[in-house]
């Protein structure tokens, strides 16, 4: 919880305004009404999570097959069948559980914001803590969060479309309506979920919750099915391939082993049990977790993902329109110039310009005072720390004028604000009006070129003279080199205000031009050059002087020489209107200055007509749009609005650079550890496939029974996949170009390497059996009870070492990313436990159809597995399957 200076309290505007609810009212309050909350739907009971493990029609077709083996009197078959099925629906539901529990823990993160009066003072609480009879305060980007009674403020816009469904913000005025005004006439409430665009004010909350207009309308309507993410629809699709190609070699497997003699029931059951091996019915299970913890890892580094599919996205991102202040810079604006008619102070040095003092000390202190009133920003002392609370520039602002001895809350109380017109990208000028002990004043600040447009006299030695084009011309040009020394430059105005004709902005007498001073961030340099290595391009995208931009452009590296341009937003035609050289200008262009919110969305138009994969940062309500079309819209955590917050994938809760460049290789990462899985997976089950299919079509002595086939299944699949999921990157994830997002999870070369994969463990495995029946047991009949538990351990064995093979081949073996993964040796040393533990039973070894073996018989099976890792990682080598899987 964070205390806000009341100098917002104390204005005419909020005279009429209570002090808010004490904390003991509100907690008395939120005990009647419950916390402030849309109740989604009533969770699923954890028995309706379990039972829905077994609609599977695999598992369907499994309860089948123990049906039959129950009917041809084969009980331990079929007891052990239904015990494999139960023992499958608890991993679902373990896997199913956690990963919504995750997502849980995900949305916990994203909690937003309000500004509420409690005991007089105006404090930042959870939004979920607002009760009735609150009292709260909204600016421009905020979004509501309740049902509230607008009672005073400025110009106050609100974007009502996704209640209402008008298009047009509608302004609020305070008043009272009569009952059973419709709800988007209703100009004196606020509603929860909707966003203020423009103006700020108070208003007192009425309603909380479900008992909100936006909590009716969730309560009349059942919460829509989440749809399915890109990766979903992936695993779904090559799920019915699969399905398809497999069901294809089951029934030529059933075929040829009835044709062979083979009993039906047998065979059904074989079959039935292939199809349950080869189809790895929880990888969208394990897919989701693995990108929940993905986004939980992310959380850990100052990234909030809000959308799985944006997961991903972000792994194939291939341009980062960024942001300056605050992302690549400290977002520490400190005034560092002062330039006026009067003289010029370089405030880091104390260095004066000044030939006449006196009137320059006029010019200085009228600057303090603009800095002071003509800001909305605040700075509170909180046990002895002051805590910035608003805009950088306009804190910064406020420190400086700290630093010269102003007393912030006396000027403000000398000089109360009665009028205001905020800030916005369009004009990009503020101005207010207060009652000052001179009469009525207006104060202004914006970006130079605009402000001087509204100025018609300027603040000389003499007095107010004429703005003259000259005067024009030299103080653009004062702006313009104060710029290129990096500086961000705010020019100021005033005038006394004594015609009520005239709008604030008219009529202007310009005072001079302050100079900030935004550092960029140290770590920001290096990740831009990781960026340009792993083939992203980064555009930077301000509404900064071109100067200003291109300096900071060069200290970062993102331009190369003197010869690298600088797009202005005054020359960047609308979309409508571009030719192909414009775009091509635009996509080659590294830096983007004076822009506006939509110049912001044709650039990710053009950007994305080129096939790029666009990620965008933004932190205004007007950034919104170019957010959303992105295809990763990235908010400001800590200055970014609510607005932006809502439209984006992602949230950086430190505003910085870095944190993308880290979401990017989380992101790349967290696809890589999918595919790891999706390959072992398939590998794995492919050869238990393939094995089952050459022994039955070459009617060989041995076979391996159906619950022997499920048991690998269980101990091989599970741990391992998710234990492939928590990998580290592997080297060098950074280094490549981005992939394709029509990229599929397995390419053909894939499909290619996971039949290799599946054939050298098939062929490991038979020949574990044919070497201990020709070699170690040489004169000997076969003994197929012998050669199946051979052939059964030694699959097991393969499978689980060929977890190793998923790391990448450009490190030595002990040392990939999967072999240094801690995860994978767990995994691997429990199967084991479990394999060699189960072992030790008499029952577990009757069911699954297991003798006694001798040392001899243990030392092939862990040979024949360790003889398939071998192979394949010589496979990989000499098949040149670097730097993936």
């Amino acid at each position: 919880m964070s205390i806000i200076h009341q100098n917002r309290l104390n204005s005419p505007l909020a005279a009429d305004i209570p002090v808010g609810l004490s904390h003991k009212e509100a907690i008395d309050l939120l005990a009647t009404h419950g916390r402030n909350t849309i109740s989604k739907t009533v969770a699923e009971p954890g028995w309706v999570l379990f039972v829905r493990q077994f609609k599977s029609p695999i598992v369907l077709l499994l309860v089948v097959a123990s049906g039959m083996s129950f009917a041809f009197q084969e009980w331990l078959d079929g007891i052990a069948i239904i015990i494999v099925i139960v023992i499958n629906a608890i991993i679902g539901f373990y896997m199913e559980y956690q990963a919504e529990r995750s997502m849980e823990a995900l949305k916990k993160l994203t909690s937003i914001p309000a500004k509420v009066l409690r005991d007089g003072k105006l404090m930042e609480l959870n939004s979920e803590e607002i009760v009735p009879g609150d009292v709260i305060f909204l600016e421009a980007g905020d979004m509501t969060p309740a049902d509230a009674i607008y009672l005073n403020g400025y110009q106050l816009q609100v974007d009502e479309s996704a209640l209402t469904g008008e298009s047009v913000p509608v302004d609020k005025m305070p008043g009272s309506l009569s009952e059973g005004t419709p709800l988007a006439e209703r100009t004196n409430a606020l509603f929860k979920g909707t966003f203020v665009t423009k103006g700020n004010g108070w208003a007192r909350v009425m309603s909380t919750g479900m008992q909100t207009e936006l909590g009716k309308i969730a309560h009349l309507v059942q919460m829509a099915s989440q749809a399915a993410t890109p990766l979903e629809r992936k695993l779904e699709e090559f799920s019915k391939h699969l399905m398809k190609i497999t069901l294809g070699l089951v029934v030529i497997i059933f075929a040829v082993g009835w044709a062979g003699g083979q009993k039906i029931i047998n065979m059904l059951e074989t079959t039935i049990a292939l199809a349950v091996a080869a189809i790895p019915e929880g990888l969208p299970i394990v897919a989701t977790l693995a990108l929940a913890q993905g986004m939980l890892k992310m959380a850990h580094y100052k990234v909030i993902v809000r959308r799985l599919s944006a997961v991903e996205t972000l792994g194939g991102t291939t341009v980062i329109c960024t942001d300056k202040t605050g992302t690549l810079t400290q977002n520490k604006m400190e005034v560092v110039m002062l330039n006026t008619p009067g003289g010029s102070w370089n405030i880091l040095t104390d260095e004066a310009k000044s030939p006449n003092s006196t009137i320059a000390q006029d010019h200085y202190q009228m600057l303090q005072r603009i800095a002071i009133l003509c800001n909305t920003a605040e700075i509170a002392d909180e046990n002895g720390e002051l805590k910035e609370i608003g805009d950088p520039l306009e804190t910064g602002l406020l420190k400086f004028a700290l630093r010269q001895g102003e007393d912030v809350h006396s000027c403000r109380l000398e000089c109360p604000k009665v009028e205001e017109i905020p800030f916005s990208s369009e004009t990009k000028i503020m101005a207010t009006m207060h009652n000052t002990p001179d009469g009525l004043m207006v104060f202004a600040k914006g970006a130079a070129e605009e402000l001087l447009k509204c100025c018609v006299n300027i603040l000389s030695r003499d007095g107010e003279i004429p703005l003259t084009p000259a005067f024009h011309m030299y103080w653009l040009h004062e702006a313009e080199q104060m710029a290129e020394f990096g500086l961000r430059v705010i020019a100021v105005a005033y005038k006394y205000e004594r015609n009520d004709c005239d709008a604030l902005t008219d009529r202007l007498a310009f005072i001079g031009l302050l100079g900030m001073i935004d550092p960029s961030r140290e770590e920001v340099p290096a990740a831009i050059h990781e960026c340009q290595q792993a083939g992203i391009q980064v555009i930077m995208v301000t509404g900064d002087h071109p100067a200003t931009a291109k300096a900071i452009g060069k200290k970062l590296g993102l331009l190369k020489d003197d010869n690298d341009g600088v797009i202005i937003g005054s020359q960047m035609k609308d979309y409508e209107h571009l030719g192909e050289e414009d775009k091509d200008a635009w996509v080659a262009a590294k830096i983007f200055a004076r822009t506006s919110p939509k110049q912001k969305l044709d650039l990710v138009k053009v950007l994305q007509e080129r096939k790029a994969v666009v990620g965008m940062t933004g932190d205004g309500v007007n950034d919104a749009p170019a957010l959303k079309k992105a295809d990763i819209g990235i908010a400001m955590g800590q200055r970014g609005t609510q607005v932006a917050q809502e439209v984006a994938d992602m949230v950086l809760k430190d505003d910085s650079f870095t944190s993308i460049v880290v979401a990017i290789r989380e992101g790349r990462i967290i696809f890589d550890n999918i595919r790891k899985f999706v390959i072992y997976l398939l590998s794995c089950n492919l050869s238990e496939l393939a094995l089952i299919a050459t022994v039955s079509i070459l009617f060989l002595h041995f076979q391996l029974r159906p619950l022997q086939i499920l048991f690998i299944n269980l101990v091989t699949d599970v741990l391992p996949a998710l234990a492939l999921g928590l990998t580290a990157g592997r080297p060098g994830i950074m280094q490549n170009k981005p992939r394709s997002p029509h990229e599929p999870i397995i390419d053909r070369m894939r499909w290619r390497r996971i039949f290799f994969y599946a054939t050298v463990i098939t062929a490991a495995t038979i020949g574990a059996v044919y070497f201990s029946h020709f070699i170690i047991h040489t004169g000997d009949a076969w003994d197929p009870q012998r050669c199946s538990n051979i052939l059964f351990f030694s699959l097991i064995f393969a499978q689980l070492f060929h977890t190793l093979n998923m790391g990448s081949i450009d490190a030595p073996f002990f040392k990939t990313e999967v072999a240094r993964n801690r995860y994978v040796w767990y995994s691997i040393g429990i199967c084991l436990l479990i394999v060699f533990g189960l072992y030790q039973f008499e029952i577990v070894r009757s069911a699954l159809s297991i003798v006694p073996m001798s040392a001899t018989d243990w030392i092939v099976s862990i040979a024949a597995g360790l003889l398939a890792m071998v192979i394949i990682r010589i496979g990989k080598f000499l098949q040149f399957f670097r730097n993936d899987n």
